[in-house]
């Protein structure tokens, strides 16, 4: 095995959708808004490539009242991204400094993407990343990891796919990937030393 596939939503960046609102609106507001318009199904569809012009829009037809908060997730975006995750920039490193070859494969609006590496600077340690919505496709779809196989020349074989979403860990080996479902960074740091991918001397904390 010599590469491995990061995501970075909660892997090496934390993304937390209610920091967009944090004193500009009340939680129950938030709350009602992501119920009403089904965030989550939402958020793919950009993820997936749709521009948030066209998200608006599709709100304003179903519910006007939320066009306001729309725009306020998309105007302080950056605001839900809370950091780095903790000891994942110390395993990047330590994987770098291993020769392993990173990459990393992210759902992600093409729009928004230019905050991600800001806010957690080990995504620039990675050779490239594979932003969903620059392409057009989304995990767990496993015609994303057969993409990314293809354009970085990837045997999946030879790769591993780490993701705090276990649909997404079950799309890439579909694509044979081998994967592992992320939960933090100590418990990523064993499952890569029982790979062969890091030395188990290796000082968890190095730099």
């Amino acid at each position: 095995m010599t590469v491995v596939v990061l995501d970075l939503g909660n892997v090496l960046v934390r993304w937390d959708p209610y920091g967009a609102y944090a004193g500009r609106m009340a939680r129950a507001d938030v709350d009602r808004f992501f119920a009403d318009v089904d965030f989550a199904a939402l958020n793919h569809q950009q993820d997936a490539g749709r521009p948030w012009a066209d998200a608006r829009e599709a709100v304003r037809a179903t519910h006007p009242q939320h066009v306001p908060a729309l725009d306020l997730y998309v105007r302080h975006f950056a605001d839900t991204l809370a950091g780095p995750v903790p000891g994942s920039a110390d395993v990047v490193r330590d994987l770098a400094a291993a020769g392993v070859r990173l990459l990393g494969l992210t759902n992600w609006s093409a729009e928004t993407f230019h905050h991600a590496a800001p806010a957690a600077p080990a995504i620039g340690l990675l050779e490239d990343v594979l932003v969903s919505g620059e392409v057009g496709l989304a995990k767990p779809d496993p015609a994303i990891f057969r993409l990314l196989a293809q354009r970085y020349g990837v045997d999946p074989a030879d790769a591993l796919f780490v993701d705090d979403s276990p649909a997404n860990v079950a799309g890439a080996r579909e694509a044979g990937f081998d994967g592992i479902v992320f939960t933090d960074a100590a418990a990523l740091r064993r499952d890569l030393v029982a790979r062969g991918l890091l030395d188990a001397g290796a000082d968890p904390g190095a730099t």
